[in-house]
């Protein structure tokens, strides 16, 4: 199973991004697949705090937008939405001692940690901080920006 990371969710969401189109594709393509793929909902709550940020664009997307986008996606019934579960807390306490994890590291440790409680084969971001985690395979499945 793969999961998407907030990034590409907000890339998707967001036409006034430089990866909209490729990062729109990317979940389509999940979305329209016979296959199980997941958001984990740390995601899901971090994308609603990024796209109605004031400070982040000049323009946000109002709250009511965000959360049909939000139904949205879970209303696909391909869609897992990854939460804790048991077994969740020993994830979570190996990554972060290995990863010597600290402050805000926590909340990327949280959703590697759910994702490995999940058995979630492959993570997609643009994120570079997932690769501490031993274990979880990241993939970025957008382009180089060069």
């Amino acid at each position: 199973m793969i999961a998407v990371d907030t990034n590409l969710l907000v890339y998707a969401h967001r036409q006034d991004s430089d990866f909209h189109s490729a990062a729109r594709s990317r979940i389509e393509s999940l979305a329209v697949g016979r296959a199980k793929w997941a958001v984990p909902w740390p995601c899901i709550h971090e994308f609603l705090a990024v796209v109605t940020h004031p400070r982040i664009y000049r323009t946000p997307t109002p709250m009511p937008r965000a959360m049909q986008v939000v139904r949205a996606i879970a209303s696909l019934p391909n869609l897992d939405l990854l939460c804790e579960t048991d077994g969740y807390l020993d994830h979570l306490e190996s990554l972060a001692l290995a990863g010597r994890v600290q402050g805000p590291m926590v909340h990327d440790t949280r959703i590697a940690a759910l994702c490995l409680a999940h058995g979630v084969a492959e993570l997609w971001s643009a994120d570079r901080d997932f690769s501490r985690f031993p274990g979880l395979i990241v993939r970025n499945p957008l382009p180089d920006p060069g």
